[in-house]
């Protein structure tokens, strides 16, 4: 048999990826998660961890304990729930993959929020637009731009958003006048890297304007942001970013939008844990709540 107390440890360490991290989250020394570690693999006769520079990675044998380990987990809290009758076990750490306009200009904007009801529970916030899997337990929580069509996950609709077609005031009143999507031709315009966007609900520029000219590419929202506030062309740009920036102005509101949907994905062996429930509904409440933000309206 095992000691279930080891447990603990080794899921500090798969959320952390540190032993200095794992061992301040458990309010111990780093040579003590490290020797628990090692206790653990030696009687479960596996190797749970590879060590890297970038930390500590779960192998094969770690990642089909982990969803156990969480179960047991979350028994364990339920039981002191029931029993004891607090909700001290609302603490630890979340991580959740959401693309990069939406986590860095609305998610982190309620984060404040979030700690005030929550103070025990840390949000790591892997803002980038690209997939990360909750099946390997890159992150606990992901914001997609589809509805996955299989594996164990749990989905449902956050919102809807829209995104038009801004151009800086100083830029619009400096090159030749735009009145219909004809006129864009003699414009320049900033956009993705069309051989580096990975998912199909990004590539919306090619069929919104034909034979766009574009002047500057980035895998980067953010930087197509701040190059359109630049001057350099016009660009498509999240209705949520825009409007609070009194330089821009859409540019044919009736000819051109997109619209697109967020999903919210969660591993259905963690759906019932509490600070994984909390994120959740922090995270469908905010954008229920600012459905005219995200829409433009």
């Amino acid at each position: 048999m095992y000691d279930w107390n080891d447990l603990r440890f080794f899921l500090e360490l798969s959320r952390q990826g540190k032993l200095v991290r794992a061992a301040a989250r458990l309010q111990v020394d780093h040579t003590t998660v490290s020797r628990r570690i090692t206790a653990l693999e030696k009687q479960l006769d596996v190797r749970l961890f590879d060590k890297s520079p970038r930390g500590y990675q779960l192998t094969d044998a770690g990642l089909r304990l982990l969803p156990l380990a969480e179960q047991i987990e979350t028994q364990s809290n339920q039981l002191y729930q029931e029993i004891a009758g607090k909700d001290a076990w609302l603490g630890g750490t979340v991580r959740v993959a959401a693309p990069e306009a939406l986590g860095s200009q609305v998610i982190a904007r309620h984060i404040s929020v979030f700690r005030d009801q929550h103070p025990d529970i840390e949000i790591e916030l892997v803002a980038e637009t690209r997939r990360m899997s909750l099946s390997k337990r890159e992150a606990d929580i992901a914001i997609s731009f589809s509805r996955p069509e299989s594996g164990r996950l749990i989905a449902w609709k956050l919102c809807d958003y829209r995104l038009r077609l801004y151009a800086t005031r100083a830029y619009l009143t400096t090159h030749a006048p735009i009145a219909a999507p004809e006129d864009l031709s003699r414009h320049g315009f900033v956009s993705y890297i069309d051989d580096l966007i990975e998912m199909p609900e990004l590539r919306f520029f090619d069929n919104t304007i034909k034979n766009a000219h574009v002047v500057f590419r980035s895998t980067n929202v953010s930087a197509q942001y701040n190059a359109i506030l630049a001057g350099i062309g016009l660009g498509l740009v999240h209705c949520f970013m825009a409007h609070r920036e009194e330089r821009l102005q859409v540019v044919l509101p009736a000819q051109i939008s997109v619209e697109r949907t967020y999903w919210l994905l969660v591993h259905e062996d963690l759906r019932q844990v509490a600070r994984v429930d909390a994120v959740c509904k922090f995270l469908t409440r905010i954008l229920k709540e600012n459905t005219e933000l995200m829409m433009g309206d």
